[in-house]
């Protein structure tokens, strides 16, 4: 388990093979999210030895001994969030995000740094928004940037985390 500046302890989670897209959003807000794809046993292993949270939407892989599970109960994506962060706990602001591909924190860049890796037009709009608008996965070396389509992934994660919301179209009383 991880620790915050303060000492408090983060969750460290591991999603299995149904849960891809919920790992790769829980990295954007700065969880660290392992995703494996393996079998059962071997989910069951990694998390066990790594004391991960286990999420899940298989039932059975989550009533196995030894493991801290969250059974994620939504196929929609901004109830998922809301369920984990609800089960684990929100991060403390400033958390780094991670890179959606690897689960490695990123680290800040400048304009100059991605000039490189990015589109031209990217590098000039997005470039002169912000001292440094780029972020890189020293793992991988995939290039963030807050683009035209962040509003989307900001209403959608303020959606999710927001109190008492009625989330999904699925779980809306209909007439």
């Amino acid at each position: 388990m991880n620790a915050d500046s303060s000492g408090a302890a983060i969750a460290e989670l591991l999603a299995d093979a149904m849960l891809g897209k919920l790992a790769r959003w829980l990295r954007l807000l700065g969880y660290d999210v392992r995703y494996m794809q393996d079998d059962d046993a071997a989910i069951a292993h990694a998390a066990r030895a790594e004391g991960r949270i286990l999420l899940t939407r298989d039932h059975q892989l989550s009533e196995r001994r030894g493991l801290r599970t969250v059974l994620v109960r939504s196929g929609c994506l901004t109830d998922q969030l809301a369920q984990v962060v609800e089960a684990v706990g929100r991060l403390p602001a400033g958390t780094p995000q991670r890179c959606m591909a690897c689960n490695v924190v990123l680290v800040a860049i400048t304009v100059e740094a991605a000039r490189s890796g990015v589109p031209a037009y990217v590098a000039e709009t997005v470039g002169s928004s912000s001292d440094l608008p780029f972020h890189q996965c020293s793992e991988c070396g995939k290039i963030y940037w807050k683009g035209t389509h962040w509003q989307g992934i900001e209403d959608q994660l303020d959606e999710a985390l927001k109190d008492g919301a009625v989330r999904c179209t699925a779980n809306r009383h209909r007439a």
